[in-house]
């Protein structure tokens, strides 16, 4: 990885898109940073879309369409996308999505995963979820280690579904879907962007596995410097990685885009 300081000039100023994760990539111990929120307005005033990328509920994907500066937000790694409009958003299901009785099979798979690891939780936000179980591993007391997070997901896998490890969850669901299908979906249909204009003119800021798919396919790929513990778990890291950790890093990389390509 190099340090986004050493992002060119030539590729700064082709950046139309700032894709990004929440959870510990603008926030630290569950708090949105004032320099992330600083930095998601100054890009959004330079003329930069902004789009959330995350592993978070429906409900929490409802408010930040409607009080955050983005043109749209990837929600449940990416079962869906809600895309601002004048009147409020469009919502776009992922057209792999499971249906049917995918709540009993995920209820399942809680009561399977619970009875394996004692003392484990499910998420406080499992009630705004449509299409997805997480597990608390590292979010809310009592907190467990990464060998625990592996665990949990090979469980999940050994149902037949799909399991990633963010930075405090590990997110299960039925169907071939991810935060990258549902990302370049939404640029190729929405914005009309070629898969060269994708690699060009996106960057993503993450910081956890369940990134790796975007730190794959995107060139312009940064790491926040609290990725660092994860990069084991990782065939792909990022590109590029912060000096600062948290939302502070996404604050810098946010305002090394600006400057270095004459937008600050």
């Amino acid at each position: 990885m190099q340090s986004i300081q050493a992002l060119p000039e030539s590729s700064a100023s082709r950046i139309d898109f700032i894709l990004c994760d929440i959870d510990d990539t603008l926030t630290r111990d569950g708090f949105l940073l004032p320099q992330a929120y600083e930095a998601l307005w100054s890009l959004y005033h330079a003329g930069l879309r902004i789009v959330p990328v995350t592993g978070r509920p429906a409900g929490w994907c409802d408010m930040i369409i409607r009080q955050w500066p983005v043109d749209a937000v990837v929600g449940e790694n990416g079962a869906f996308v809600m895309l601002r409009t004048q009147s409020g958003y469009d919502l776009t299901m992922h057209r792999s999505v499971a249906g049917g009785d995918v709540q009993k099979r995920l209820k399942e798979i809680r009561d399977f995963v619970l009875e394996e690891i004692p003392g484990l939780k499910v998420a406080r936000d499992q009630s705004f979820r449509w299409f997805d179980l997480a597990l608390d591993f590292a979010e809310d007391p009592p907190r467990f280690g990464m060998e625990t997070a592996v665990r949990i997901k090979e469980l999940c896998e050994s149902k037949g579904a799909t399991a990633k490890i963010s930075s405090i969850h590990v997110n299960t669901w039925f169907g071939d879907y991810s935060k990258l299908d549902m990302a370049r979906e939404l640029l190729a249909t929405h914005y009309e962007l070629s898969e060269q204009d994708q690699k060009e003119r996106v960057f993503f800021c993450g910081d956890s596995p369940n990134d790796e798919p975007m730190f794959s396919f995107f060139p312009l790929a940064c790491g926040v410097r609290n990725i660092e513990p994860f990069l084991a778990l990782m065939k792909t890291p990022p590109s590029f990685v912060t000096n600062k950790s948290h939302g502070e890093g996404f604050a810098e990389a946010a305002g090394i885009i600006l400057t270095v390509s004459k937008r600050a």
